[in-house]
């Protein structure tokens, strides 16, 4: 199963993290499918986030399972977190 969550980056006491699709076997620093973007918590409140919506979108219409922290994170961009496919709305 491909899980989308954060793969911590940085060094101490300076926290930077890497969206990715991975597989849910791998460590949490493991082997990355996909990178999808970047967080980085201490920058200011413009500059601290970085998403791909559109592949984040497509892993969550095959099926990818998104972490709950990356769930508030994708809200935040305004991508819609539940898995599966998305139904078009007609115009």
């Amino acid at each position: 199963m491909v899980v989308l969550r954060l793969k911590r980056m940085g060094r101490r006491h300076r926290p930077f993290y890497r969206l990715n699709a991975m597989d849910k076997r791998s460590p949490r620093d493991g082997r990355v499918i996909e990178e999808l973007g970047w967080f980085d918590p201490i920058a200011p409140e413009d500059k601290q986030l970085k998403i791909k919506v559109d592949r984040v979108d497509y892993w969550l219409s095959v099926g990818a399972q998104p972490s709950r922290t990356v769930c508030g994170l994708l809200k935040r961009v305004g991508c819609d977190p539940t898995p599966g496919k998305k139904l078009e709305a007609k115009a």
